[in-house]
């Protein structure tokens, strides 16, 4: 199966006086667009760093389908920075024309490593930002994934229904029925008992918290990016951590100093990471099939 991963063009001529004018419209600033150098953006976009009036600034665009993509990306950028927790790169502007949709923001000059009991302490603030339902104002993508968020008020019948069954049902219509369906299905039926008694409230969640989507500053401060926000579970947060590496243990030790976590954590854990290993399946293909599948019979055998 190929990566459902759509096809980036450079910009064009065009494209760049579009984005010329959303900037200056956005920062009231008539400079022209200068030294445009292109730089890695990922499984899913293209990206640039380029001057604007003595500012550099980081851009990364797609086909003008994903406008709205890079809308909700940049609300869920403003929605964790008013949060006053961890450090984000803040939106400039976004847009789209007849060819390409972008988002502009500032640039930070990011490294991979600093302090990670920064990262640790700074989620834990932030996931003491609650709201009164699940969910969040609009929907919105993890990676290029739609993302559904009605607000509800019951943490298993949103998780149940806007996250693994929302995911298991395009896995369906991907192709990938049969077997995972079936334990899909199981799965769906057994969420009562796997979250009984476990009622989270709402925290401000990141969404796509694995190590590509946090870096530090010279200073050694740190920064996230890339979300897909909403309200949930903070373990769902934290589950993603775990599932790719990258966060150390001053990391997890600064978190659980600040908030400690509850019992049956380690269960949820491949609960909640299921969501991402079934959406990597749909993006990326048939190599996460094997272990999608796994992570259900051991949620189903598990006691």
């Amino acid at each position: 199966m190929l990566r459902r991963v759509p096809a980036v063009n450079p910009l064009t001529r065009g494209t760049l006086a579009s984005l010329e004018a959303s900037i200056r419209a956005a920062t009231g600033n008539s400079a022209r667009i200068g030294d445009l150098r292109p730089v890695a953006g990922g499984d899913i976009n293209r990206a640039a760093v380029l001057r604007h009036g003595g500012q550099r600034l980081f851009v990364k665009w797609n086909e003008a389908r994903w406008a709205t993509m890079f809308a909700a990306e940049a609300r869920g950028l403003r929605e964790l920075a008013d949060s006053h927790t961890l450090r984000v790169p803040r939106p400039i502007c976004d847009g789209q024309d007849d060819a390409a949709s972008w988002l502009v923001l500032e640039f930070l000059a990011l490294q991979p490593a600093g302090d990670e009991a920064a990262l640790g302490a700074g989620l834990a603030r932030m996931h003491r930002c609650t709201a009164d339902r699940h969910g969040w104002q609009t929907d919105n993508t993890i990676g290029t994934t739609a993302q559904p968020n009605r607000p509800d008020s019951d943490w298993l019948r949103f998780w149940r229904q806007q996250r693994l069954q929302h995911q298991l049902e395009l896995a369906a219509r991907n192709g990938y029925g049969g077997r995972l369906q079936s334990l899909g299905g199981r799965l769906l039926a057994a969420l009562p008992d796997l979250l009984a008694g476990h009622q989270p409230a709402p925290s401000l969640l990141h969404g796509d918290l694995w190590a590509g989507n946090r870096a530090f500053l010279a200073s050694g401060e740190p920064v996230i990016y890339d979300p897909a926000v909403y309200y949930g579970d903070r373990e769902t947060d934290l589950a993603m951590t775990e599932l790719f590496g990258g966060f150390g243990d001053r990391f997890r030790a600064a978190y659980r100093a600040h908030f400690p976590l509850a019992p049956g954590y380690e269960r949820r854990r491949t609960l909640y990471n299921l969501y991402h290993v079934l959406n990597h399946l749909n993006l990326f293909g048939a190599s996460y099939l094997a272990r999608a599948e796994h992570m259900i019979r051991d949620l189903l055998e598990t006691p």
